[in-house]
């Protein structure tokens, strides 16, 4: 099996630590070489403290799931014989308070819009099925309990 690895460095610079007004921004450095400004949510820690520009951890996380989904839909899709000319989607990912009264992100939902051409279109229930199948490889939806539902739409390239 393989690993995947993330340097996380951050440094606290010249701000005081012990009054907790440090900077959260940060950055994540992959293998690859990409590097990308990181920081805690503006949700849960205050600018300035948080940097709202930069990527924070939740919204990495809804990234990742919507990546993973689409990468498999695309594979099943072309397996399947279907042309798929754009495929974008605008991922939420819902917070809430667990009973011991710590927040999750309890719900992904996954808004996934394609647009196919070619001989070959899928009906609705065909797209349901690229879905539902995407899903069930996608090793990041395997590996979290929060729920994830996908509600997609496709289109037809115009001629």
């Amino acid at each position: 099996m393989s690993s995947h690895v993330a340097t996380i460095e951050w440094k606290r610079e010249d701000a005081a630590f012990a009054d907790n007004r440090y900077s959260r921004a940060h950055q994540w450095q992959f293998d690859g070489g990409a590097v990308v400004p990181a920081s805690s949510s503006p949700h849960v820690v205050r600018v300035p403290l948080s940097n709202p520009a930069n990527v924070d951890p939740e919204e990495a996380f809804v990234a990742s799931l919507s990546s993973c989904h689409m990468l498999w839909f695309l594979d099943i899709a072309r397996g399947a014989g279907y042309l798929v000319d754009h495929y974008v989607d605008h991922a939420t990912g819902h917070m809430q308070r667990a009973e011991d009264g710590k927040s999750w992100i309890a719900l992904v939902e996954l808004a996934p819009a394609v647009a196919f051409s070619g001989a070959r279109i899928p009906d609705d229930d065909a797209l349901r099925q690229l879905h539902h199948k995407a899903h069930e490889e996608c090793f990041l939806a395997r590996s979290v309990k929060s729920e994830i539902r996908i509600q997609g739409t496709w289109s037809h390239a115009a001629s």
